[in-house]
């Protein structure tokens, strides 16, 4: 009986081998891709940073901040943006979207704060109260469209609009470099991503990971590079040249897109060219308590990414599992099954993983060990992913401070 039981398992046994065998070997190949013909995304080397040379006439520059029930970080925000060492025209205006915590108060008070201590002057802060949303539009956009409008009103000599959020607080010299490298490059949109928070354990394992996933899926040498069609842009921070973005049909041209800023910089590439990189500079205020803030955070627009694609989503799942699990997983049936080519495929593939998440994790000023916890962040990422899915099919897609868009809201976006 003993001996029977031997040989039923011994096909079972060779069957989850070549199973191993397979992924693991895949996942290694898509490693070597990754790092060596995927555009170098994993080097992080985007940076705005460096010497600044600009135009001895600086041109005039427009800040429109969209905000909703954000009076806990807006005054940082503003202070930051009127602490700019920008030598040329500015105003900002700030467009309350029916906030209920004094928001538009908060606005004010940092202004007249920062005026004191500069000697400047408040009213080149303006807040006005957001209309109502009408039919086909998503709120930020919305938003954005009047603070544009207004910014067209009132500064008629604008040759960029800062678009940013009312959650970042810029470096000093951030407006400068911003310019000068849309100057110098003739570009038509220049982005930063913003440091995020990154103080909580849960925050320390999904925030950097979330930096390094959204290069991969936009690898940033090929946003930048004006021969490739990839486009995308990071809505914290956002440089648009007015003429490129009239011409691209201006905001009402995504109004109803929920991932706003890479659709934005999909209309502004088609025809012009565009900057993506990484700053230290400017950050993130906006602070996660908990994996559900986390969870939340990406699962209100996961599934847009998948242009709401039952197949793509299946797609996705595999292909997170094939790259991101599959390594320990081959590494683990090695050491436990004591066969060496599961061992070494397994851990040449997790090793290249870790490789590449380096630069990244050294942004954020993590040790280069903590790539280890990739496969785990990974897991908890295609977990969101699915719950996104769930969420639209359930009618409760796109979710965000009170509105809740159907099931056409981002499509395309």
């Amino acid at each position: 009986m003993v001996r029977g039981s031997r040989r039923g398992i011994g096909p079972v046994l060779g069957a989850m081998h070549d199973l191993f065998l397979f992924m693991g070997g895949l996942s290694l190949l898509v490693w070597v891709y990754l790092l060596f013909f995927y555009g170098g995304f994993w080097k992080a080397d985007q940076r705005l940073t460096g010497p600044v040379d600009g135009p001895e006439v600086l041109p005039a520059v427009a800040v429109v901040i969209p905000a909703r029930d954000e009076a806990a970080v807006i005054g940082r925000a503003i202070g930051s943006l009127l602490a700019q060492d920008y030598a040329g025209e500015f105003r900002i205006v700030v467009v309350d979207d029916g906030s209920t915590d004094g928001t538009a108060q908060a606005v004010k008070e940092a202004a007249k704060a920062a005026a004191a201590e500069t000697a400047g002057s408040p009213h080149r802060v303006v807040v006005i109260a957001g209309r109502p949303l009408p039919p086909g539009w998503a709120g930020k956009m919305w938003a954005v469209s009047q603070g544009i409008e207004k910014q067209n009103e009132i500064m008629p000599n604008t040759e960029y609009f800062l678009l940013t959020d009312a959650d970042v607080e810029h470096g000093t010299g951030m407006l400068r470099r911003l310019v000068a490298r849309a100057g110098a490059g003739n570009l038509d949109l220049v982005s930063l991503m913003v440091m995020l928070e990154c103080r909580g354990a849960w925050e320390r394992l999904l925030i950097p990971a979330f930096v390094f996933f959204f290069q991969k899926l936009y690898p940033f040498p090929w946003v930048n590079d004006s021969k490739r069609a990839t486009a995308a842009a990071a809505g914290g921070c956002m440089l648009v040249r007015r003429q490129a973005l009239e011409r691209a049909g201006g905001i009402g041209a995504i109004r109803d897109r929920i991932i706003d800023d890479c659709a934005l910089a999909r209309i502004i590439k088609a025809g012009g060219s565009i900057w993506l990189g990484l700053t230290e500079e400017s950050r993130s205020l906006r602070a996660y308590t908990g994996l559900a803030e986390l969870w939340n955070m990406v699962a209100r627009t996961a599934f847009m990414q998948l242009r709401h694609s039952a197949a793509l989503l299946l797609l996705t799942v595999a292909g997170m599992g094939l790259i991101y699990l599959a390594p320990p997983a081959t590494l683990a049936a090695g050491v436990i099954t004591w066969r060496a080519d599961l061992a070494f495929l397994g851990a040449a593939a997790y090793g290249l993983m870790m490789v590449a998440y380096r630069p990244t994790l050294e942004l954020y000023r993590q040790s280069p060990w903590r790539g280890m916890l990739l496969p785990l962040a990974g897991l908890l990422y295609t977990l969101m992913t699915v719950d996104s899915a769930i969420r639209h099919w359930r009618g409760r897609g796109g979710g965000w401070k009170g509105r809740y868009y159907g099931p056409q809201a981002g499509k395309g976006g």
